[in-house]
C-alpha cells in the first residue's frame, strides 16, 4: 500500500513537473539514500538531464502561450515519466505489481496533466504575465512539496495529491464554463449590434 500511494502521488505530480520529480527523487535517494527510491534514479547522468530539463521548464513555464505549447508537447513525456517512476517504484519491472504502479502512475500523470494544461490555457487568457509566474512558481512549490512530503509520508501525500487533482479539475471545469458564458454574451452582443 505504501508503494501505491507512494506511485500515485508522484504520478500527480510527474504530471504537472516530471522534470521536477525525478530531480526531488534523485536527490533524496543520493543525500538520503532512502530504500523506496530506485538507486537509479540518483545517478549523476539522470540527475544531471532532470536539472537541465528542469531549468528549460522553469523558463518556459513562465512565458505566457509558450507554457501552453512546452504542455502540448509534454503530453506525452509527462505520463510516460508517471509510469516510469511508478514502474521503478514498484520493484521488479516484470511483476502484476509493477504493472499496476505503471498504469497508476501515469493515469495520475495524466490526469493532473490535463488539468494542468486547462488551467494554464485560462490562464493565458489574461493579458499580464504576473499570473503565469504566479501560477508556475505555485505549481513547482506544490509539487516539491508532495514529492518530498510522500518520501516520508506516502498514504497521506496521496490524499493531498487526490485532493488537488479533484480541486484542480473542478477549478478547471468551473473556468470553461465561464469562458463559455462569456462567449454565448459576446456573441449575442455582435448579434445585437448587426441588427441594428
Amino acid at each position: 500500500m505504501d508503494s501505491l500511494a507512494l506511485v500515485f502521488s508522484n504520478g500527480w505530480a510527474s504530471g504537472v513537473n516530471a522534470y521536477l520529480v525525478v530531480l526531488v527523487l534523485g536527490l533524496a535517494d543520493r543525500i538520503g539514500g532512502f530504500a523506496q527510491i530506485p538507486d537509479v534514479l540518483g545517478r549523476t547522468d539522470v540527475l544531471a538531464a532532470a536539472a537541465l530539463l528542469y531549468a528549460l521548464e522553469f523558463v518556459a513555464d513562465k512565458i505566457p502561450y509558450l507554457d501552453s505549447t512546452w504542455d502540448a508537447v509534454s503530453t506525452a513525456i509527462r505520463p510516460t515519466v508517471g509510469a516510469v517512476i511508478g514502474v521503478l517504484l514498484a520493484g521488479e519491472a516484470d511483476s502484476l505489481d509493477a504493472a499496476v504502479a505503471g498504469a497508476v502512475g501515469g493515469g495520475a500523470a495524466l490526469a493532473s496533466h490535463l488539468v494542468k494544461m486547462g488551467g494554464r490555457l485560462a490562464i493565458n487568457a489574461s493579458p499580464e504575465p504576473v499570473t503565469n509566474v504566479t501560477a508556475s512558481l505555485a505549481e513547482d512549490a506544490t509539487v516539491l512539496g508532495v514529492v518530498w512530503f510522500a518520501i516520508e509520508h506516502p498514504e497521506a501525500a496521496a490524499v493531498i495529491a487526490g485532493l488537488l487533482l479533484v480541486a484542480g479539475a473542478a477549478v478547471v471545469w468551473w473556468l470553461l464554463r465561464l469562458v463559455r458564458r462569456g462567449r454565448r454574451h459576446w456573441r449575442a452582443r455582435i448579434e445585437a449590434r448587426q441588427r441594428r
